[in-house]
């Protein structure tokens, strides 16, 4: 039963559909842009649902649905005639077939029960040229009763033609602190694994909930942590076969992998070293656990602090950096790692 109270932040975003719906003032046209996993159909749905809403009630000053009426009733369930979502067959595009015949040649029809008729397009960044050009016959002469939701994690995938018809609002990265209380207050996630969900979702609340629950990356996190503290007992080609264990694919992820690694999960065993390394300033800084990342990991960053220099783990830090780039510059991805490894073998 989600309301506007729900959503984590998005301070800017709440306001402007608030105020919308208090002075009446609604647009034809919205984009709602963000990565993907940052909620953005989740707000589009609490939207619609208010708009549609028989007898909105007034909840700390914010105008919210009352999820009661036979309207809401119908959103909540997803069995809205007036809320629409405009799915296509392609996987890959949305082309403009899928607008024409779900969109362009349905506004003609007045609403069923509500007093607007809402599109939701989710992926509208996939739709071509041809589908954004029906549309905008659309957006040049909406009926007043119709809004139209196109969500999107790349804006520049529009017409120019497309986004000045339409009220943007982008998606803002969520405070870290804002995920780590949602999701050990909401989710009942323990505090230091609601600390490195939060730290390493980069202000997405989907991919924060992902990581949550995801034991593989538990499983990454604690294997990456092993293997840098028994590098200085390990030849690299057992440094190699580890970190191929560590990342190797899964039979449906076989088809994101180069050379046997799972490019997404190369990405987090970078963001874990990356993390863990900056842990070690923190504690060779201050001597205290409060701040780290991985607090439950405080025992080896104790004893990896008492060895190693400022100047080693900044240069630990600039291999990693080093790596990245070769890495995203498509150089051999053992070579790099094998290269960042050595180097952090040296600097412990």
């Amino acid at each position: 039963m989600a309301d506007f109270s729900d959503i984590i932040d998005q301070n800017q975003m709440k306001e402007h559909m608030q105020n919308a719906l208090k002075t009446g003032k609604v647009s034809h046209a919205y984009i709602i842009s963000g990565e993907n996993g940052s909620g953005k159909e989740y707000i589009a749905r609490i939207f619609a649902k208010a708009l549609q809403c028989e007898k909105k009630v007034n909840r700390n000053e914010n105008i919210e649905a009352c999820n009661e009426c036979h309207s809401c009733v119908q959103a909540l369930s997803d069995n809205h005639p007036d809320i629409i979502t405009i799915n296509h067959e392609k996987p890959g595009s949305i082309g403009v077939d899928d607008i024409r015949e779900k969109l362009r040649d349905d506004v003609s029809i007045r609403p069923y029960e509500s007093d607007y008729k809402i599109y939701i397009i989710p992926e509208g960044e996939k739709m071509t040229i041809a589908a954004q050009n029906a549309l905008l016959k659309t957006l040049e002469e909406p009926p007043s009763y119709i809004v139209i939701i196109i969500l999107t994690s790349n804006i520049n995938a529009f017409l120019p033609t497309i986004t000045s018809r339409c009220i943007v609002l982008p998606m803002k990265p969520v405070k870290d602190d804002s995920i780590r209380k949602y999701l050990m207050e909401e989710c009942h996630v323990v505090d230091y694994k609601a600390m490195l969900c939060a730290s390493f979702a980069r202000g997405n609340v989907g991919k924060a909930l992902e990581l949550a629950s995801n034991e593989r990356f538990e499983e990454l996190k604690n294997g990456t942590v092993e293997l840098v503290s028994k590098l200085s007992g390990l030849e690299i080609y057992d440094i190699m076969d580890r970190v191929h264990a560590l990342l190797a694919p899964s039979e449906e992820n076989e088809k994101n992998s180069k050379k046997g690694i799972d490019t997404a999960l190369l990405d987090e065993f970078m963001d874990i070293l990356l993390f863990l390394f900056r842990d070690l300033l923190v504690y060779k800084a201050t001597e205290e656990g409060e701040h780290l990342i991985f607090s439950d990991k405080i025992s080896y960053i104790k004893s990896a602090t008492q060895k190693c220099t400022y100047d080693g783990i900044n240069r630990i830090i600039k291999n990693m950096e080093t790596a990245k780039n070769r890495i995203n510059s498509n150089v051999n991805i053992d070579l790099a790692l094998e290269l960042m490894l050595l180097g952090i073998k040296e600097n412990l």
